[in-house]
């Protein structure tokens, strides 16, 4: 038969265990390090033309509500965001505009993820392509295709020549910053349907041949960008798929880009917030974060 001060002992150590237990229980869990994120890139990453803009820098029409800061809130991570209008591959390692500092500062070591969306500005490919499509639109009356009969291959020859090197060097950088970072590379939602809409030439004046010349130059851009993401250890985030039946030429609540005429952005042919937001949601699943 224990003595009773071996009773008390035993008492004492289940007591003590008890409280030791109620004091674990107690203690919250250790909150986890929120991700590092670095978002990187151009107009369409910075949902230039959206509300609410960004007032930290007015130069690169930075929206608080492009699909970086979608992302951000919807994971928790940290963001950093350095997404600016009018970027091109040479403004990750050089200044866009004075006391702008190169995008790929914003990658360090640390950086868990980055996300860009970028190329497209390159060589001028998407805005002399569909501005100069649109003036030839509405001097043909929308007939014909006069930009592909002036331009030809042209645009394309330019993509393969001078942007594919161009992203596969921004994206060395980017690795060489952060090695272990995962790096998302978006692909462009759709501007264009695959084939001339004529209810919609009035806010999309592209010639009815012209449109799928677009459609396709469009799509070889986002080839180049998934090629050389893929030989640079990134992720490439399609769009194409899921941006279908979503173009410019598409109802206000259904279309994802603002057409080039009577839209709802100050800047045309642009992701509206529709579609930022499910560029991140694209994203997100992608990389199985949602």
């Amino acid at each position: 038969m224990p003595t009773p001060a071996l009773r008390r002992a035993v008492a004492a150590a289940s007591a003590l265990a008890g409280t030791l237990a109620l004091g674990l229980a107690a203690t919250p869990a250790q909150a986890a390090t929120p991700l590092n994120y670095a978002a990187l890139g151009d107009s369409y990453s910075a949902a230039s033309g959206v509300l609410p803009v960004d007032l930290s820098n007015l130069l690169c029409l930075r929206s608080t509500a492009n699909y970086p800061h979608v992302l951000a809130a919807r994971t928790g991570a940290r963001l950093t965001d350095v997404t600016c209008g009018a970027a091109q591959t040479k403004d990750f390692t050089g200044s866009q505009y004075p006391g702008v500092a190169p995008q790929a500062d914003a990658v360090t070591p640390d950086t868990g993820l980055v996300t860009l969306t970028i190329g497209g500005n390159d060589n001028g490919t998407f805005i002399n392509a569909v501005l100069d499509c649109g003036t030839a639109g509405v001097l043909s009356g929308g007939k014909g295709s006069p930009c592909k009969d002036k331009y030809g291959t042209s645009f394309d020859d330019s993509i393969d020549a001078n942007t594919y090197p161009a992203l596969k060097s921004a994206l060395g950088v980017v690795r060489a910053k952060a090695p272990h970072a995962r790096v998302a590379v978006l692909g462009y939602p759709w501007i264009t349907p695959a084939t001339a809409d004529p209810s919609c030439f009035a806010q999309l004046p592209l010639a009815e041949g012209d449109v799928p010349y677009i459609h396709a130059l469009q799509a070889h851009l986002n080839a180049v960008v998934e090629r050389a993401a893929e030989e640079s250890g990134a992720t490439y985030v399609d769009l194409s798929q899921a941006s279908a039946g979503h173009d410019a030429c598409r109802p206000i609540g259904t279309r994802w880009i603002e057409p080039l005429l009577f839209g709802t952005n100050i800047v045309p042919v642009h992701p509206n917030a529709l579609g930022e937001q499910h560029m991140a949601e694209q994203t997100m699943s992608v990389l199985g974060l949602d």
